[in-house]
């Protein structure tokens, strides 16, 4: 996994998934698959995900650290090209009128994928530490999708 901080207002990480652009496609879009990965704390779970994953579609996702507390994000949809890139906003409940952009590019590698992760706009209003909050999130991805 490769991370980068292009500017001060984005980050990026690159990685590899022993999986098909299929399989990590439906990670991003299902809503049950979402609920078993999304989330930085190892030990966290979802609680609840509603997807509608086209331009104009919203997504929120909650989920809750092994400490119990809950955290929602929600966001639009602004660009999808199936099983090979999405754009969206997103923001946190907690931090209202925060928004940055997503995007995650996904290309085959093989019989693997590798997935280009950017998160743009972060500004300076937010207090997530994106970079540490998505590296170990997709620790956990990496793992559900080795199953």
């Amino acid at each position: 996994m490769s991370e980068s901080l292009p500017g001060h207002d984005s980050i990026q990480i690159e990685t590899v998934f022993n999986a098909s652009p299929e399989k990590v496609w439906q990670a991003w879009t299902d809503p049950a698959v979402i609920l078993s990965w999304f989330g930085s704390d190892p030990h966290g779970r979802g609680i609840s995900a509603e997807i509608d994953n086209r331009p104009g579609g919203s997504f929120q996702i909650t989920f809750v650290d092994s400490d119990q507390t809950e955290h929602t994000c929600s966001g639009i949809y602004k660009n999808v090209t199936e099983i090979q890139k999405l754009e969206f906003t997103w923001t946190w409940k907690s931090e209202p009128g925060v928004e940055s952009y997503v995007t995650v590019i996904l290309n085959p590698d093989g019989q693997k994928t590798k997935m280009i992760f950017i998160h743009s706009k972060l500004g300076t209003n937010s207090r997530h530490n994106y970079l540490d909050g998505w590296h170990t999130t997709f620790l956990k991805l990496k793992q559900i999708l080795a199953q």
